[in-house]
């Protein structure tokens, strides 16, 4: 029997998985609609990273206990096109964990490497 994706595992715990898939994405502007549209959030969500940081931290991305799971993929080409941008979305990303863990929430991202 082949071992359960980490996907797999935290989904059958009562997480939401959320798939965010970046392959082709070579601009901020590719990242931001990719990632709106991932996380269902409001079109302005997706116009620069404080907009973004924000909406990621208001919407009701349920279940909120045990956690949510954000996995991206494909995310390489950004990072290599877009090093600095790159940055700026994990910088977001890790502030909106962050902020979750206060609310009694877990957000956890997931970079894959396949």
């Amino acid at each position: 029997m082949p071992a359960a994706t980490l996907a797999e595992v935290v989904h059958q715990a009562g997480w939401k998985v959320i798939p965010l898939d970046l392959a082709g994405v070579t601009d901020q502007a590719g990242f931001m609609d990719r990632a709106t549209k991932a996380l269902d959030l409001p079109e302005f969500a997706g116009r620069n990273w404080q907009a973004f940081q924000d909406a990621c931290g208001d919407i009701g991305w349920g279940p909120e206990v045990p956690g949510r799971l954000l996995v991206v993929v494909g995310w390489r080409d950004y990072a290599k096109a877009q090093p600095e941008q790159w940055e700026s979305a994990q910088q977001v990303l890790e502030s909106v964990a962050g902020r979750q863990q206060k609310y009694d929430s877990t957000l956890a991202v997931v970079l894959t490497l396949i």
